[in-house]
């Protein structure tokens, strides 16, 4: 790795916004990779560094490469719930069927970490699979349930999947639906608006 690719990376990990303009003007590769096989577009939006990954995002940097653990730039937008990254990476065109390790779109994670903005965000203004069953056998919704903690937020999370057309009938691995695991867990309010749509 040359200097200008070593500066890029740096810079764009700590949100150095000038400093990324400079190594790109200077010839560093928009794409290229740290040890973990990290862009300087992920470390963006991992530290939520939004205008660092504009600038990148303007340079043509690929929203979808993916590190040594599968995480990409658009997935890691569904783990930080930032609305603003995500809405950085939008003109890039990440592709939504791209998924982490545990074979998961950015709703899913974005639903267990209880990130309402960025589920009622990521819903409204693209195509994302409401649907999309991991690798655990989850969905958005099961997820929400099943890890979350069945407060307000949980709710909200439920009933905005539900609106933008969330199957409340699949069941997980184990055939229990999210219903199942709503009654399991004691949660009234969930329990109530699975319900209410069966």
């Amino acid at each position: 790795m040359n200097a200008l690719d070593r500066d890029l990376l740096e810079a764009a990990a700590h949100g150095e916004t000038d400093a990324v303009r400079a190594a790109l003007d200077g010839g560093a590769a928009v794409d290229t990779r740290d040890e973990h096989r990290r862009t300087p577009l992920l470390l963006a939006a991992l530290g939520d560094h939004v205008p660092a990954a504009g600038v990148l995002v303007a340079a043509g940097a690929d929203p979808n490469a993916q590190d040594d653990r599968y995480d990409s730039p658009w997935l890691v937008t569904g783990v930080t719930g930032s609305v603003a990254m995500m809405r950085a990476l939008l003109p890039a065109g990440p592709d939504l069927t791209v998924t982490n390790r545990f074979g998961g779109t950015s709703l899913i994670p974005a639903a267990e970490r209880g990130h309402v903005g960025y589920v009622r965000a990521v819903l409204r203004e693209t195509d994302t699979d409401v649907d999309h069953v991991n690798r655990l056998g989850w969905t958005a919704l099961l997820e929400a349930v099943i890890l979350g903690d069945g407060g307000r937020a949980h709710q909200e999370i439920v009933e905005l999947l539900i609106t933008a057309g969330a199957t409340p009938g699949l069941p997980d691995k184990h055939g229990v639906t999210a219903l199942g695991h709503a009654v399991r867990r004691g949660y009234l309010e969930i329990t109530d608006l699975l319900k209410a749509i069966r």
